[in-house]
């Protein structure tokens, strides 16, 4: 397993939402990012949650925290196990008065739930070899002069639009095993 972070949540040339999860450590530019297709309701979920935004009304993974909390249970941790024709598997791990639970899940409520409490998101090495995408941002040496910076932000900005030409291209079904 490997511990990972939200990178962003982008959309591909179908309109469709994909998450992007990048493995802790890796340095922009380098390693791989794993993207997950993910529906409306579960982006916002998650893009409300990152950035700290306050709904006015609770959303349904606020409602899921609140009754875990309720019940005394705690969210330890998501992990996306598994990906199979083309679908992503994940468990969320609770601790309960009960002991320690393992739930199955779609991993836009998994990371959805992780990304309200804190927990570890974690992929299988398998899933990010499978499925994962070579990263294409690159984080920059600092060079010091004003020339070099205005070079360094064409270059950023040069590869955030291919990198979102490949998301304009990318399928789903790309990903398929």
């Amino acid at each position: 397993m490997v511990r990972v972070r939200i990178l962003g949540v982008a959309l591909d040339a179908a309109e469709q939402h994909v998450i992007l999860l990048k493995p802790l450590g890796e340095p922009e530019g380098s390693g791989r990012i794993l993207p997950v297709w993910i529906g409306a309701q579960e982006a916002t979920s998650i893009l409300v949650a990152v950035e700290g935004a306050e709904p006015p009304r609770p959303l349904a993974h606020d409602l899921m925290v609140s009754l875990l909390q309720s019940l005394e249970g705690t969210v330890t941790r998501v992990e996306v196990t598994r990906i199979e024709d083309g679908t992503y598997y994940a468990e969320i791990t609770l601790v309960t008065p009960r002991g320690v639970r393992t739930i199955d899940a779609r991993p836009s409520d998994a990371i959805a739930l992780a990304s309200r409490t804190g927990s570890t998101i974690w992929v299988a090495d398998d899933v990010l070899e499978r499925a994962g995408i070579l990263d294409t941002i690159s984080d920059r040496d600092v060079l010091g002069d004003d020339d070099a910076d205005a070079e360094r932000e064409g270059d950023a900005e040069e590869e955030v639009e291919e990198f979102r030409r490949f998301l304009d291209d990318v399928d789903p079904e790309d990903f398929q095993g």
